[in-house]
């Protein structure tokens, strides 16, 4: 393929594009691709009405689709930076309406596990581009606000999937959590086709060997983390699964820097904005998931509330970022994403300590509102900044696999969250008792708390200006001053 055809095509992009429908359009996408993370979670009950299957099964249909989509998302970038970019978005799209109409209409459990693990493989494809797609349409003193407001529906999306599954199936009934997906995806298409601009990466061949070893060892790290908490820790199959997983990833990293033209180019990692944000990222992920997935449970089985009325109580936390994450945008343009981005961290780490300080089996909605606001101000502050550094961290050819090597670490320490709350949980508490639960409660949003607040300093060690080397070639390469975080 020539080197004219994976050039940023300007004329495309003017004829068809506009920021505002690049951004509607990934917004969109990336919402419905975050949302199927925890949307299941609340309607589990349900199903096994309808389905039968044993807990195993059950939870499966939740695993299956993180499985997918964590372990394809670098694969994604990578074969939309290789073979186009809206191409492959529009693959991923139609994959992912196709796969949920599949699980609305499944006749048992072990059709609606497999139609949940194609939705995953659509996801994978389509979400990494979503940035990368939304960053060739806008305008570079625009992007700020243009990544708040992704990054907040994009957060609603995590956050309010359990209040989201479990009002649908509470009021209608649980095929609904899929079907919503549906006209939302036949209406992005024609949109998708004619409003975003083509565009391709660096040209190189699909890196076949750094494909297979990185799909490899995250499913086997992923596939180790979910299936660790119920399984056990030292269940033979979840060991081999992680230690054969650590090992393809290191023979990954290996290969990487040594390989012309790898997947991922282990150079990226040399500079410590794109390093700074990565960790960031993957903390503050693991903290975040983990915290929600125990508080919608504590909400439900300790305090008895319906799976709305909890959703509805927790729409300081969850429902902030549509407020919060535009205006972080702004300011990251004004005076960059570093001091937003650790602020963020450090609110979402003091909401999760205060918390930790008022979970009892008896505690009120006032004493838990200030937790939930300043945890939902903190992720709002994150979330667009983030994805300002993470994209500007990186030269333009880079940034479909450097926006599919963030969300790969973000699902890894989302994963990460829920089977290290679920482990501290269980062996300091359990479901016997409200008070059981609170005693294991506790310390999993103290440890939450912790993680997050570590992300907080894994930003602040991201460079205020940074200096980013080209290498076309070696005996060419130049450093070029940009603004950074």
């Amino acid at each position: 393929m020539s080197q004219q055809a994976h050039q940023p095509q300007a004329a495309p992009t003017a004829r068809r594009g506009g920021a505002v429908w690049a951004l509607v359009i990934t917004s969109v996408a990336g919402f419905m691709a975050a949302l199927d993370n925890l949307v299941v979670t609340t309607a589990l009950p349900s199903i096994r009405d309808d389905l039968g299957g044993a807990l195993h099964d059950l939870e499966w249909t939740v695993s299956a689709y993180t499985l997918t989509f964590a372990v394809l998302l670098m694969t994604g970038a990578a074969l939309g930076d290789r073979f186009g970019r809206r191409r492959l978005f529009l693959t991923g799209l139609t994959i992912f309406t196709g796969a949920s109409a599949a699980a609305a209409l499944a006749p048992g459990i072990d059709s609606l596990i497999a139609a949940r693990a194609v939705q995953g493989v659509g996801a994978a494809i389509m979400m990494p581009l979503t940035l990368t797609l939304l960053t060739a349409a806008v305008p570079a003193a625009r992007r700020g606000l243009a990544y708040g407001i992704w990054g907040a529906v994009n957060g609603l999306a995590v956050a309010s999937g359990p209040l989201i599954g479990g009002s649908l199936t509470e009021h209608i009934s649980w095929q609904w959590i899929f079907w919503l997906n549906v006209p939302l995806g036949v209406a992005l298409l024609p949109l998708a086709r004619l409003r975003l601009a083509e565009s391709h990466g660096t040209g190189a061949r699909l890196d076949i060997p750094g494909t297979l070893l990185a799909s490899g060892g995250l499913f086997g790290i992923v596939y180790g983390l979910v299936r660790g908490p119920s399984d056990g820790w030292t269940d033979s199959v979840v060991l081999l699964a992680l230690f054969t997983g650590a090992a393809l990833l290191a023979a990954f990293v290996l290969y990487s820097t040594r390989a012309k033209n790898p997947m991922l180019p282990m150079r990226l990692f040399r500079s410590r904005a794109f390093s700074g944000i990565n960790a960031a990222s993957l903390l503050m992920f693991l903290g975040m998931f983990g915290s929600i997935f125990l508080l919608s449970q504590y909400m439900q089985g300790v305090l008895g509330y319906s799976p709305t009325e909890a959703g509805l109580r927790m729409l300081p936390w969850t429902g902030m970022p549509m407020l919060v994450a535009p205006i972080a945008g702004i300011l990251s343009d004004r005076i960059g994403g570093r001091p937003v981005v650790a602020t963020g961290l450090f609110f979402q780490a003091a909401g999760l300590a205060y918390m930790a300080s008022v979970v009892t089996v008896d505690a009120s909605y006032a004493a838990q509102l200030p937790g939930l606001i300043l945890s939902g101000i903190g992720m709002a502050l994150f979330f667009a900044p983030a994805s300002n550094l993470v994209m500007s961290s990186v030269l333009p050819k880079e940034q479909g696999i450097a926006s599919g090597a963030n969300n790969a670490l973000r699902e890894v320490g989302g994963a990460l969250g829920i089977a290290v709350m679920a482990s501290i949980f269980s062996s300091q508490g359990g479901y016997d008792s409200g008070q059981s639960f609170v005693d294991g409660l506790r310390p999993a949003l103290v440890t939450g708390a912790a993680v997050v607040a570590l992300a907080g300093v894994a930003a602040l060690l991201i460079p205020s200006r940074k200096r980013v080397v080209t290498a076309e070639a070696p005996d060419e390469a130049r450093a070029l001053e940009t603004v950074g975080a």
